[in-house]
């Protein structure tokens, strides 16, 4: 597909033709609809301008120029691909500029119960893609080509496909009023609320999805109609919102699973290279999902192009080369990033019975800038012995016609238990090793399987009500590295290899940093809790009698920060500690003079 240099200067046009105006206002009709997708857009090819940005549907939703540049961009296939009828792929772009609208306290509420892979992009947008090339005699380039872009900040990868299929060919036939009408359905929707079973009318056809919650299990089964509601028509039932035919997408690269899932673990960047934005983007996304529960930290594009606006940051020689998973179906992309140290090409995809011809590894040094072979091109060697019990199970599945969604359940179980045994002696301390203070019976409680990071908290007696709470002893990777030979992951995963030197990379990686830095992020705020109820629990009036006014109207100001936090679901207190803290801060200011009561309570 040609690529025209003035791609995105055509201005943005929604309901009515009307241009592109500001950012939508709070309060707007369109709150329910900005709870699931950020806008729609329309990419349609110019003579002049090359790939142009035809429609912004809502028509208030503002885009920078770098933006809808980029979305012109990455809304067509680039000429090496060749995709002649309908496609559907992905991209991902980082938002340029602040927020464009303020957070609904619903949204926060909702990031909060989701699990951390499915909670809301605050810097990025997702781009969800239905291209369509036909060859049409009446246009002067011989074809129609036009993409449907849905704009969102939610990782829906499974739902925002099926919604394009039932949307765009519908489009295509009657284009802005289709679009018009389906947009004012998703406007009715009922929020994204993680544990929820929702049905999602749209064009004579309801959705049903399972969003997933945080306490949910990782395979949780596809939802069930509620006994107590007949829908009419019958609903289609997604299985996921987010998770791809892991098995299909990884067919060629079966055989180096555990390798690929290592270099992910570790963060390390790597430039995926396919025949089309179809297979790049579900391949990257394949590869950033193999990391559940775990959540990946790191930058990925599931479709990227030499337009695009960072470009020159990935592929810059004077620093090494960014934490990013990039895929691309231009070649170019061989010779400019050569001296990257992972660069996987896939061939075509083929769905015959057969397992499909396994790439294979190959030192850099045989990268070729033309006409490269299919293969894995590292110089990594992995940490972990293949399991080859697995590729065998997979192989069985093959020959006996097992469905495919089978052979993902197979492969995912695999890939979320060796991850979970990477992780669980990161949370669970050694038997018999150095235990921190927070240990022993009077330490705090903790979330299952949380063990070691519960030994970093202070113990709960040392939790006072009128003094600041203990602090969280630091994390000592030496200490845990000790213990790993008595509570390693040998204790719930089959595979050998050498343990001891992936924790070691695996500390200096981005997955860790962000790792760490959640879950010190809960332990502190479950100190706060824990420090609020032992305030509720203690006589105020008692401590008052000696204390000073500037005592008095310090704790005024520390119980009503704490309350405008727990309010806005940024920590978790009970309700009747919350009531008891506003008691508290009366009965406070209450004792004051009238002159600092006017102060603390203004009219």
């Amino acid at each position: 597909m040609d690529q025209g240099a003035g791609a995105g200067q055509q201005p943005a046009r929604g309901r009515l033709g009307a241009p592109s105006s500001g950012t939508r206002a709070p309060g707007t009709p369109w709150a329910r609809f900005s709870a699931w997708l950020e806008c729609v857009c329309v990419v349609t090819f110019d003579l002049e301008l090359g790939q142009a940005l035809e429609l912004v549907y809502p028509s208030d939703f503002q885009l920078t120029d770098k933006e809808k540049s980029s979305i012109c961009y990455l809304s067509f296939p680039d000429s090496h691909s060749g995709c002649l009828g309908d496609t559907q792929f992905s991209f991902r772009i980082r938002q340029c500029g602040g927020q464009r609208r303020p957070g609904h306290v619903g949204e926060k509420r909702g990031d909060s119960g989701a699990p951390a892979s499915l909670q809301r992009e605050p810097a990025h947008f997702f781009g969800y893609v239905y291209f369509r090339q036909v060859k049409d005699s009446s246009m002067k380039r011989g074809y129609f080509q036009k993409s449907l872009v849905l704009l969102s900040r939610l990782p829906f990868v499974r739902l925002f496909q099926a919604l394009l299929g039932l949307v765009a060919p519908e489009f295509f036939d009657k284009l802005a009023p289709c679009l018009e009408a389906v947009c004012n359905e998703i406007d009715q929707w009922p929020a994204p609320a993680p544990g929820q079973t929702l049905n999602l009318p749209i064009m004579g056809v309801v959705l049903q999805v399972h969003i997933p919650l945080r306490a949910d299990t990782p395979e949780p089964g596809p939802p069930k109609q509620s006994s107590h509601e007949t829908l009419l028509p019958a609903p289609v039932v997604l299985p996921s919102v987010h998770e791809l035919d892991l098995f299909r997408c990884f067919r060629p690269v079966l055989a180096h699973v555990q390798l690929l899932w290592e270099l992910m673990l570790l963060g390390e960047p790597l430039l995926v290279l396919a025949p089309s934005p179809a297979v790049s983007s579900e391949m990257v996304l394949a590869l950033t999902s193999c990391l559940q529960p775990l959540k990946f930290c790191c930058d990925y594009r599931p479709y990227f192009t030499i337009h695009d606006s960072e470009f020159k940051e990935f592929t810059t020689r004077t620093q090494a080369p960014p934490n990013v998973v990039l895929g691309v179906t231009n070649p170019f992309f061989i010779k400019t990033l050569q001296h990257w140290p992972h660069i996987l090409r896939v061939g075509e995809p083929k769905m015959s019975g057969d397992l499909p011809k396994q790439v294979k590894l190959k030192k850099p040094s045989r990268l070729k800038t033309l006409d490269t072979k299919p293969g894995l091109y590292t110089a990594y060697t992995a940490h972990l012995h293949r399991d080859k019990a697995l590729l065998r199970r997979l192989l069985k599945g093959l020959q006996k016609k097992r469905p495919s969604d089978v052979q993902t359940a197979v492969l995912r179980r695999h890939l979320l238990e060796l991850t979970q045994s990477f992780i669980i002696p990161l949370v669970r301390p050694a038997r018999g090793g150095g235990r921190g203070a927070g240990s022993g019976p009077d330490s705090l409680p903790s979330r299952p399987q949380e063990h070691y990071m519960a030994s970093l908290m202070p113990l709960q007696k040392g939790i006072v009500p009128w003094k600041t709470p203990p602090q969280i002893r630091p994390f000592c990777q030496d200490e845990f590295l000790q213990g790993l030979e008595r509570a390693g992951p040998q204790l719930t995963c089959v595979l050998k290899g050498d343990w001891l030197g992936l924790y070691r990379r695996f500390f200096k990686s981005p997955h860790f940093d962000g790792w760490y830095r959640q879950r010190h992020r809960e332990m502190t705020q479950k100190l706060e809790v824990l420090h609020l109820e032992a305030i509720c629990e203690a006589n105020i009036e008692i401590w008052m009698k000696d204390k000073s006014e500037v005592e008095v109207v310090d704790l005024i100001l520390k119980l009503r920060e704490r309350l405008v936090r727990a309010q806005g679901h940024q920590l978790p207190v009970k309700e009747a500690t919350l009531t008891r803290a506003r008691l508290y801060i009366d009965t406070a200011i209450g004792s004051l003079p009238k002159d600092l009561q006017a102060v603390l309570c203004p009219p």
